[in-house]
């Protein structure tokens, strides 16, 4: 189905309760007479959306969705699960729950199926955001009652394998007050073309802790246009860590905001491109109560024409006294040919806080490679060694360190294809 054929109508015949279609009909009508992004926006600067053709991609119909063998494989490489949802191009192939979470209610499965309604995209909406919520296949639902702590990880793994694919997959998280969880979602795909238009809502409870991973592993052919919007109560923390690997342009947004005093939230990631790769990375850290904290640490490095951007707001609303606010954004340029733009901002509406911001883009530090090549390391070997320790920092954030097994060898294949040239 093209993009032209996802009209409002056909958004109102999409199943579901009445209340989730009355979200899809609103979100059809803004998508039907809205005009797409384009690089004038602040928000959409130094992107690549215009180059976007949308005509080109397609929604698949809701046949039978078989559990692709790379899902099977990296479940087994990620070890153990409090539940696993696998989605086969935007379709949910499998869905497992621990029986014993299912007895004490926690939820992981398809959101129509729960009586209780959610709000929309609590930020960062636009009209991608409304074309996921309008046309997308039943949302998902990961909900963990009050008091309940589930130890071991929730996983969501995306495999994209059809030509041409359009896919829209919506998460919603609610961890409620005094709870706890962690979810590994891990996004890959084969040699196609292929756009996906992902969007995460996390609502964190008073005194909740969510940690939230996401992986992005997408083949050299997908474009990616993904959001995550979160709140976080009082006394809560949220702590996401992203890893973005893959894609030819590849662009998440990060909205945290903290809206209970004393809640914390966590941001790091960690980019790796190379060819004519582009990583697009759009954060805001929103302080709308007191004592309220936020910690923001991003790393990249780019070889060959590769490129990326980061744009990034601390906002500080006038309530937000005693809020205390850091975000640092640091790149490696491994050839003269790429390219990174880092732009962070501040907003302050109140005198009694602590902020800063940090951003740097430069070649690597020949005094590191000095100091190894001095020592016999090969000049490739000790390009390779010191990307390593600069990504260090940001792999300690992670909090899943069988993530972190898995991640390791696909930082080290593709820096084997840094400075080998494409």
């Amino acid at each position: 189905m093209s993009v032209d054929q996802l009209t409002p109508e056909r958004a109102a015949a999409l199943p579901g309760p009445d209340w989730l279609c009355a979200q899809r009909a609103e979100a059809a009508e803004r998508f039907s007479t809205a005009a797409l992004p384009d690089t004038s926006l602040e928000e959409w600067r130094y992107s690549r959306v215009e180059q976007l053709d949308l005509a080109a991609y397609t929604v698949e119909g809701a046949d039978h969705v078989a559990v692709p063998a790379p899902a099977t494989a990296l479940g087994e490489s990620l070890g153990r699960s409090a539940g696993t949802i696998v989605l086969h191009n935007g379709r949910v192939a499998s869905v497992t729950l621990e029986g014993h979470l299912s007895e004490k209610g926690v939820r992981f499965g398809l959101l129509a199926d729960s009586a209780v309604a959610v709000g929309g995209l609590s930020g960062g909406t636009d009209p991608f955001g409304d074309l996921t919520l309008a046309q997308g296949p039943d949302p998902l639902l990961l909900a963990v009652p009050r008091g309940v702590a589930v130890e071991v990880p929730f996983h969501l793994i995306h495999v994209i394998d059809g030509e041409g694919s359009l896919v829209l997959p919506r998460l919603v998280i609610d961890a409620a007050e005094n709870s706890e969880l962690s979810l590994v979602e891990w996004a890959t795909s084969g040699n196609v073309e292929a756009l996906v238009v992902p969007r995460t809502e996390i609502s964190v409870g008073n005194a909740a802790r969510v940690r939230m991973v996401s992986v992005n592993a997408w083949g050299s052919a997908t474009n990616q246009l993904a959001a995550v919007s979160a709140t976080v109560g009082q006394e809560a923390t949220l702590r996401m860590s992203h890893v973005a690997l893959g894609g030819d342009y590849a662009r998440s947004r990060f909205d945290c905001r903290l809206v209970g005093r004393g809640a914390t939230g966590q941001l790091s990631a960690l980019y790796l491109g190379d060819g004519d790769q582009m990583h697009d990375l759009r954060t805001f850290q929103t302080h709308e109560a007191r004592d309220t904290t936020s910690e923001l640490l991003f790393k990249g490095a780019l070889d060959d024409r590769a490129r990326a951007v980061y744009t990034g707001m601390i906002r500080v609303d006038h309530e937000g006294r005693g809020s205390n606010a850091d975000q640092t954004n640091r790149v490696i340029k491994l050839s003269d040919e790429a390219w990174a733009e880092s732009v962070p901002n501040l907003e302050i509406n109140h005198n009694d806080v602590k902020c800063s911001h940090a951003t740097a883009v430069g070649p690597i530090d020949e005094d590191q490679r000095f100091y190894l090549e001095s020592r016999g390391v090969p000049p490739e070997t000790a390009e390779r060694l010191v990307v390593n320790g600069f990504f260090e920092e940001v792999l300690d954030t992670i909090a899943v360190p069988e993530v972190v097994a898995v991640v390791r060898p696909l930082i080290a294949a593709k820096l084997g294809a840094v400075g080998g040239g494409s």
